[in-house]
This record gives structure tokens, C-alpha cells and sequence, in this order.
């Protein structure tokens, strides 16, 4: 006979293309997957992958074993979940989510996640919106929280939320007309350097969009893979940037931003989930949920206030 171990050492070697990938995914060792394959091989008396070729490549009996195996692995999948009660149910959570969401509200959901599944290994990973999309298409993570800026038929969209963003300039860095603040026209803005986002984020990719419908080029631009960095740059006053508005609104406050009003005012960002349809499951949905009560760009930080009770957000100490 053979085993789930065994099924899911052919599986993930067919999935990702080798022994060694398959050990890591498998946190086991290479010497130990291989074994596992040996030992399906002998319970089926057939080779399952072609030894004369350096690359895995599975036979044809191998094919066939394979969709048998996703079958049987997303059966019991689903009755672990389906029969399991969410206290004891081990397993890890792979989830990815940009820079802005690790400032703001990835503490609370980080808190939600471990009172419902104490058991639960949770492994974020933070990074830009293109560098979290080709990982949920290796299947290297199970869902991505992202800004909607993909047209990927591959993956199944769960809306999350909306960020509000303005543009933020050193105060004094752009003339004012008068003593009261001065609206700017988009080809007016673009005379000064641009600090933008780049195109491996899905801000940058939305924007950058955006910048072209409206037939506007900067005249000098600086791209910055991070937030922070690129925060930071806008506090020295090297340029002009399109920064979330209500998370910042203390620098503004502090007189180390200003806001820059413009005509026409950027579009909102909306973010969404991502996952691979064919992959999601009643634990995915579950965390997705949770993740859709969390999300909210208005603070830093964000943690549950343990007196005032659920619901309450407030911002933890701003580093900036």
C-alpha cells in the first residue's frame, strides 16, 4: 500500500520540479523523498519518473499516479478541515502581503488568526505585488493580499478594501500662488521630480496607468521599490510622491509632509485577495474572512485595544 507521505513526495516534485525544491517544501530531506518515491515505485511494481533524463520527469504510469494523488491529497484536505474544530487544526499559512499592509493592519490579523487557530503556523511574506503574484503561481504561498492591479485569469478575486492616497511634498518644496494652497494641474505636478513606486508594485503598475490616461510624462521621476524609503525621500524633500493619506496624517500634522492638491485627485487603490482557485479551502475562506474584518489603511500599526474591546483600532508608536 501507500501513503500520503508518499503521495505528496510525488506531488510536490511534479509541482515544482525536483527533489530538492520538493524536500524544502516538504521540510524534510532530499535523501527522504527519494525514498518515498522508491517505496511507491515497489508498491506498484512500475517506475514512476524517467532515470535516464536529468530533469524529474515523470512516466506516463507516473501521470496517471500524479492525478490520482492531487485527487486523493485534496480529499483528505478537505475532512481534516470539514471534521476538525479550528483549535486543533495544524497546519501552516502562507501569506503574502505588500509593505503598507504589514504597517498598518497585518498585527491585527496576525492576533485574529492565532485566537482562532492557536496550531496554526503563520509564515507572512512581505514584498512587492509582482514578486507575491509569481509565488502564488509557484504555489509557493497560498494567498496574496495585494492591489488590484492584475488581470489574472488564474487566480479567484475576494475584495478587501479601498486606500486613499494623496500627493505629499516637504513643506515649502513647491511655490504657492497666494497665501492660501495652491490646486495643481496634473501637467503642472509633472514639471517637478516624481518619487513613484516602480513597476513591481501594484501601486506603481495603478498609477502608472493612470498617469498615461491622463497624457501626462514627468519630467524627472525616481522610482523606489519601499514605502519607507520612499517616505523617507519625500520627508528630505527630493521630490513629489503619492503616499497613503490617513496613516501619514501625523507627518502632516508634524509639518514634515504637506499635502499637494490636485486637479484631477488620484484614485483610490482597491486591494483583494488572490488565490488559486483549484487550491482555496474552507481554512483559506476562513482566513480570507478575518483578513476582510482587519483590513483598514487609517493607522499604523494597528492592534486591539484590550480594554476598549474588539472593534477599537488604534495606532502603535509611528517610527517616522
Amino acid at each position: 500500500m501507500f501513503s500520503f507521505k508518499q503521495l505528496e513526495a510525488l506531488y510536490w516534485i511534479a509541482t515544482l520540479g525536483g527533489f530538492a525544491a520538493a524536500a524544502r517544501k516538504l521540510n524534510t530531506t532530499q535523501s527522504a523523498v527519494s525514498k518515498r518515491i522508491k517505496e511507491l515505485e515497489s508498491s506498484f511494481d512500475t517506475a514512476l519518473f524517467d532515470r535516464d533524463l536529468r530533469q524529474a520527469r515523470l512516466t506516463e504510469k507516473g501521470e496517471e499516479l500524479l492525478l490520482v494523488a492531487k485527487r486523493l491529497l485534496e480529499q483528505r484536505d478537505a475532512a481534516v478541515e470539514q471534521f476538525s474544530k479550528p483549535e486543533v487544526v495544524e497546519r501552516r499559512l502562507r501569506i503574502g502581503v505588500t509593505e503598507l499592509t504589514a504597517m498598518t493592519w497585518l498585527p491585527r490579523l496576525v492576533k485574529q488568526v492565532r485566537e482562532h487557530y492557536p496550531k496554526v503556523v503563520i509564515e507572512p511574506d512581505v514584498d512587492l505585488s509582482v514578486t507575491l503574484r509569481d509565488k502564488l503561481l509557484a504555489d509557493e504561498i497560498d494567498a496574496i493580499i495585494v492591489p488590484d492591479a492584475f488581470a489574472e485569469s488564474r487566480f479567484s478575486v475576494l475584495p478587501m478594501g479601498k486606500v486613499k492616497s494623496v500627493w505629499m511634498a516637504k513643506p515649502g518644496l513647491l511655490p504657492r500662488s497666494s497665501s492660501s494652497a495652491r490646486v495643481l494641474r496634473m501637467h503642472e505636478l509633472a514639471q517637478h521630480t516624481i518619487l513613484t513606486q516602480g513597476d513591481k508594485s501594484g501601486t506603481g503598475i495603478i498609477y502608472d496607468r493612470w498617469f498615461k490616461s491622463q497624457v501626462v510624462s514627468p519630467s524627472n521621476s525616481i522610482s523606489c521599490s519601499s514605502l519607507v524609503a520612499l517616505i523617507g525621500l519625500t520627508v528630505s524633500g527630493m521630490g513629489v510622491s503619492y503616499l497613503p493619506h490617513l496613516c501619514l496624517r501625523s507627518l502632516v500634522e508634524r509639518g514634515a509632509l504637506e499635502v499637494v492638491e490636485t486637479t484631477p485627485a488620484l484614485p483610490e487603490i482597491p486591494y483583494v485577495a488572490l488565490y488559486r482557485g483549484e487550491r482555496k479551502s474552507n481554512f483559506i475562506s476562513s482566513i480570507l474572512m478575518l483578513a476582510q474584518e482587519c483590513c483598514e489603511f487609517s493607522d499604523l500599526f494597528q492592534i486591539e485595544d484590550e480594554v476598549a474591546g474588539i472593534g477599537h483600532v488604534h495606532a502603535g508608536a509611528s517610527p517616522f
